[in-house]
């Protein structure tokens, strides 16, 4: 791997997990005045709305036929399935916790990962994740919130399980098509599924504070495309289980941009958490661009550009 293309996987990381930090404060935000149904249909729909703007300046083409099954099953999963089950689950537990469970995505995404592609995560790798996500339970902790098992937690699970599938089979389609081609479709297909909620879509916005109108906007554009792109981006370079490890950033993030943007302020727990997850996931990732397989090297210089 050169030394260009590390430093745009790294600034392309570092987008990945900031946007998608702001996100959970942004459904906080959206869930104050629509219901999770419409928050995820009205965000996805500015989604895909900037998708199409933006989609004939990268010569978007229409993808195989062949491959439509597919790219509509990621995009119902890892849009129409995760979306919808985040904003219901945090409707009944914090964010806080919420983020213990996103995070198991990266462990999900490096399961499947191994299991149909043989892709090595390593034992370092695996132990970084290990740490990582004990930082993350530490900072959920810190909170002081009551952890209990109840509904939301199943469904944000399961909104992690999905998430993963889209994660760890998006590689192939990434390299087929381009990154921003690629999240362009399955967009497009989470968005088709979730038109199911559009009905009183329109009094909730006539009825929303405005405030809580343009977070959902923001969500639309920044955590749900930008995001998206650059991560497709650092996938296609260095495969599923490292791009998805340094997600476990993410909570301790999401904390630090609650306090600036809810006035929440995180306890010293919690910050100490977010230390240790920083530890596990360079532990877990600074090894990888050294250790990458050869064909995996040559394979970074036909990856089209976000």
């Amino acid at each position: 791997m050169s030394q260009h293309t590390r430093i745009r996987v790294f600034a392309a990381h570092g987008i990945s997990i900031l946007l998608w930090a702001s996100a959970f404060t942004g459904i906080r935000v959206g869930l104050e005045a629509y219901s999770p149904e419409h928050l995820s249909v009205l965000r996805f729909l500015v989604g895909s709305l900037f998708l199409a703007i933006l989609a004939p300046f990268f010569r978007v083409r229409l993808p195989a036929l062949r491959d439509v099954p597919f790219l509509l099953l990621l995009g119902a999963l890892g849009f129409t399935v995760y979306h919808t089950a985040l904003n219901y689950g945090e409707q009944t537990i914090s964010a806080g916790v919420a983020s213990l469970f996103v995070a198991t995505t990266p462990i999900f995404a490096a399961l499947l990962a191994l299991l149909f592609f043989r892709e090595r995560f390593g034992g370092r790798g695996w132990l970084g994740a290990l740490i990582g996500f004990g930082g993350v339970a530490l900072s959920s902790i810190g909170t002081g919130e009551p952890f209990q098992l109840n509904n939301g937690i199943f469904l944000i699970l399961l909104a992690s399980f999905s998430e993963s599938i889209y994660f760890a089979f998006q590689k192939k389609y990434v390299e087929k098509y381009g990154s921003f081609a690629f999240t362009a479709y399955t967009i497009w297909a989470g968005t088709l599924f979730m038109l199911v909620f559009l009905p009183g879509l329109d009094t909730a916005i006539m009825q929303a504070p405005l405030h809580v109108t343009l977070s959902v906007l923001y969500l639309g554009i920044f955590p749900s495309v930008v995001a998206y792109l650059t991560l497709a981006y650092v996938t296609s370079v260095v495969g599923t289980s490292e791009a998805t490890s340094s997600l476990y950033l993410t909570p301790a993030l999401a904390f630090l941009i609650a306090w600036v943007w809810l006035k929440e302020v995180p306890s010293l727990l919690t910050i100490i958490g977010g230390l240790i997850t920083l530890g596990g996931v360079l532990l877990s990732t600074v090894k990888a661009s050294s250790a990458l397989p050869q064909s995996e090297k040559r394979g970074t210089a036909h990856v089209k550009n976000v």
